[in-house]
């Protein structure tokens, strides 16, 4: 429910506790249980594959799968996680409090929900029926029943691998998509994943085949049954049974889950409703015992989150502004992720908050946030506050130039002059911000501190003016003046980090002193001068300012007056100026 007015809720409430010991347990052995029947599926399909070959490799390579999965301490992982895994599902699913979610966790939760009931029947027919009759569960008997004999249910075991296969690396994407290295190397994975169960399809084509050609005789065929020692009919009605057990106790399972979600909503809701304040002054109203992001998504909010919600990658978090005093605290899992970026005390992960209480929030990335964001970055490209100097650079009268060349020779000469500003920028320490028109800005000492940066700042502006004598020299034929520069250089405090939108970003800086930079660019116009500094920059750069004529102005912007220094060429600054910024 959605209202229009914002409530407070009483200061009562007391802070839940953080999660137990027991759950991170649980998470962990889901995370677990779902790396082992990858690993079992994996191994599977490898297996399978090697029928590209022949299907003596496919039994050579079976031998040692089972080997393997099949001894003592590989039976007890391998089935303990067959039933551990979906039972945390339910599980899962028990305690969500909404089933709204993005389409990849439906397709994640459906696809997993499916596996027990698809893949029982193959279980009882090779494992089971290998320890009641002693079957003999080798890759010929499965290629023979499954290819030739009843090939309905080879469609079938096709189907849950690949059912398996794609929960399974739906699963690892997320997991791994805020991991540096994954990311490097996506286009590969992607390769792997679609080709591992093509290649594994085929080789179980190929061995079918071959087996098909082999019992093409009646009677090869009856010896070959024989030696599989089949179970009798008595014991085919035993295992059909036990299959229909599974596939009834599956189901009985989930709608004991839903049928207990649905019991603990009628509970919860006589304890009264929490109410979220997004931006906007939207409230939403909850159950307790959700999670903020459930919350969101419930409420069709649109809600940042990259690893899907478990509290792995940061990008779902929020500032609290008002009623963090009533909610559960934070657990360790849960901070050592927000120290990862840095995050304030008022800041906590949408999908590790329960809250208790009434909350205001304000969700700190915007809904398209990428993997790209979830990965600890230095503080100035999440967004910080640093002392940093600042350049503008303009070309003069560029505007009249252009009016007299061709389109070509414009670009021509715009990306000559760009590289060579670029070139000193870089080259000086600094890192280029944009490039707007004909005009550079360019930052300096973000990393290093103002003293360095100032330093460096300067010797980019040197840098700059020996770069566009020497290009005026190789355009002198082309040019009928030379193209004249103007710079404006400035220190002080501005907000750095990378700023834009979709993929359209990049590490920028606002603030005053961005503002007053580009004013003493334009100031070189009034000066007839090449070079404008503020008394600062010298400062905190140890230049020998009063070389240079000193000036005392007013900035908009700014109550008292800034002190300047006008340098006619950049080439006057001493050639000892250290860059590094």
């Amino acid at each position: 429910m959605v209202s229009g007015a914002a409530i407070t809720r009483s200061s009562g409430a007391q802070p839940a506790s953080p999660p137990t010991r027991p759950e991170i347990i649980v998470r962990r052995l889901r995370s677990a249980t779902g790396a082992i029947l990858f690993a079992y599926i994996l191994t599977h399909y490898i297996n399978h594959s090697l029928g590209l070959i022949s299907l003596r490799a496919q039994e050579a390579g079976a031998a040692w799968f089972l080997a393997f999965w099949t001894n003592p301490v590989g039976t007890v992982v391998l089935y303990g996680a067959f039933l551990i895994h979906p039972g945390l599902a339910l599980w899962r699913l028990y305690q969500r409090r909404s089933l709204r979610m993005p389409t990849w966790e439906m397709a994640q939760l459906l696809l997993g929900l499916a596996i027990p009931p698809l893949i029982i029947e193959h279980i009882l027919a090779t494992r089971l029926a290998y320890d009641l009759f002693g079957t003999q569960d080798s890759y010929a008997y499965v290629e023979l029943v499954l290819w030739k004999l009843a090939p309905f249910e080879g469609v079938r075991q096709s189907l849950v691998l690949l059912v398996a296969w794609i929960h399974g690396c739906i699963g690892l994407h997320f997991w791994f998509r805020i991991k540096s290295w994954y990311q490097q190397r996506t286009a590969y994975f992607y390769a792997a994943a679609l080709l591992i169960p093509v290649l594994a399809w085929l080789g179980f084509t190929e061995a079918g085949r071959e087996v098909d050609v082999a019992t093409m005789d009646p009677h090869r065929l009856a010896g070959a049954l024989q030696s599989f020692h089949l179970p009798d009919a008595a014991g085919a009605r035993l295992l059909a049974e036990l299959e229909s057990g599974f596939i009834y106790g599956v189901a009985a399972l989930l709608a004991l889950v839903l049928l207990a979600r649905f019991g603990r909503t009628q509970v919860e809701k006589r304890r009264g409703l929490v109410r979220v304040t997004y931006p906007g002054n939207r409230i939403v109203e909850s159950l307790p015992g959700a999670t903020l992001l459930e919350i969101s998504r419930a409420a069709g909010i649109p809600h940042a989150s990259v690893c899907g919600g478990r509290g792995r990658c940061s990008t779902c978090r929020v500032r609290v502004n008002r009623g963090l005093e009533h909610q559960p605290h934070a657990s360790p899992e849960e901070l050592r992720v927000l120290s990862r970026v840095a995050a304030p005390p008022n800041v906590r992960l949408a999908c590790q908050l329960h809250p208790v209480g009434d909350i205001d929030v304000t969700p700190l990335l915007p809904p398209q946030t990428g993997a790209r964001d979830a990965l600890a970055r230095p503080g100035h490209l999440s967004g910080d506050e640093r002392i940093i100097a600042i350049l503008f650079a303009d070309l003069r009268a560029f505007t009249k130039f252009a009016e007299r060349r061709l389109p070509y020779d414009v670009v021509f000469v715009l990306n000559r002059y760009f590289t060579i500003m670029g070139h000193a920028v870089e080259s000086a320490g600094g890192r280029v911000d944009k490039f707007i028109g004909d005009g550079v800005m360019a930052l300096f000492g973000i990393e290093t501190g103002p003293e360095r940066g100032c330093r460096a700042a300067l010797a980019a502006a040197r840098g700059m003016a020996e770069q566009l004598a020497e290009l005026n020299r190789h355009l002198a034929h082309e040019l009928k003046e030379p193209l004249r520069i103007g710079i404006g250089i400035h220190v002080g405090p501005a907000i750095v980090g990378e700023m834009g939108y979709a993929h359209v970003t990049s590490l920028t800086a606002v603030g005053d002193a961005v503002n007053t930079a580009s004013r003493l660019e334009a100031m070189t116009k009034e000066y007839q001068a090449q070079l404008v500094l503020s008394e600062e920059v010298a400062r905190y750069a140890a230049l020998d300012a009063t070389l240079y004529p000193r000036h005392q102005i007013m900035v908009r912007g700014r109550e008292e007056p800034l002190a300047i220094h006008v340098i006619a060429n950049a080439l006057d600054l001493p050639k000892t100026l250290h860059a590094g910024g």
